[in-house]
């Protein structure tokens, strides 16, 4: 007797304890996790000239990942799909800040060349460098249009030109840009004629961009090829669920399955990867 009651205080205990550790370790992690995302979000939204406010994208970001495991169970009579679902979809932002700014920083790239001539132009039709700037970002589109009037505003704050140049080249980290802000310095500095300097960046960028746009063509249907093979097997997998629904459905509710599920997804994400890797041709 005096056994059993000793036993039930220490199975007390223990649970008491792993229930406290569990509370704490899980509140440490949230905070922990809502600090990064804003921090993360504020930085790239910032860099990005987007105006959102991190609480809510963090709200709306937990929502969803608290509402995934219920909506899977519900159509598809899985917990463990939903958990997996739920945990990927927390690493989406990091991935997507990513793509927003390769996509954003190409698009700049893309838009240097007429940039480029525009401010040479009003430098030989008289008009200084400064002024030349003003009026290209007034004529052209975001994101180039953002980035130049954020390099005047700094000027107009005491930045020197060299330390504004270098600054939105720590925004925009590309290739053909560094070629620009180099120029710009080294003219700047030893004297020559800017002007014909600009011209010749933005001849030399502009047949850069369009040898860029042969290889991606000429590697497109690689790109696709490796989509498709990626995407075959989940479709057939779909289809056999529906097919086979008492089969295939032991895939989503044993463990077997999970871990099953688990390799394929290694398997066609290293795949995909490989054939990205082989198609990707660097200029």
């Amino acid at each position: 007797m005096t056994s059993a009651v000793f036993s039930a205080i220490f199975a007390f205990f223990a649970v008491a304890i792993l229930v406290w550790s569990l509370k704490h370790l899980s509140a440490k992690f949230a905070q922990k996790y809502q600090e990064t995302f804003t921090s993360s979000a504020k930085t790239n939204l910032f860099d990005m000239f987007l105006f959102i406010e991190p609480k809510q994208l963090f709200m709306l970001n937990m929502i969803t990942l608290f509402s995934v495991p219920f909506i899977v169970r519900i159509f598809l009579g899985s917990w463990a799909l939903g958990i997996i679902i739920s945990i990927v979809l927390a690493f989406i932002p990091r991935f997507a800040y990513k793509f927003l700014h390769k996509r954003r920083r190409r698009k700049f790239v893309h838009q240097l060349p007429d940039a480029l001539n525009m401010i040479a132009s009003s430098m030989q039709s008289g008009a200084n460098v400064s002024t030349a700037i003003e009026f290209m970002s007034e004529e052209m589109q975001a994101p180039i249009k953002q980035e130049f009037q954020l390099f005047q505003r700094e000027q107009r704050l005491g930045v020197e030109f060299n330390t504004a140049l270098d600054n939105m080249y720590k925004r925009i980290p590309e290739d053909e840009f560094q070629l620009v802000t180099a120029g710009m310095q080294i003219s700047r500095e030893v004297g020559g004629n800017l002007a014909e300097v600009l011209f010749r960046l933005s001849s030399t960028l502009r047949r850069k961009i369009e040898m860029e746009g042969k290889i991606d063509a000429l590697t497109s249907q690689g790109k696709m090829q490796g989509i498709v093979m990626t995407m075959l097997p989940l479709f057939i997998g779909f289809v056999l669920y529906h097919m086979e629904p008492k089969s295939m459905g032991r895939i989503l509710t044993e463990p077997m399955g999970w871990a099953l599920m688990a390799l394929i997804f290694i398997m066609l994400t290293s795949g995909y990867l490989s054939i990205r890797k082989i198609v990707a041709i660097d200029v």
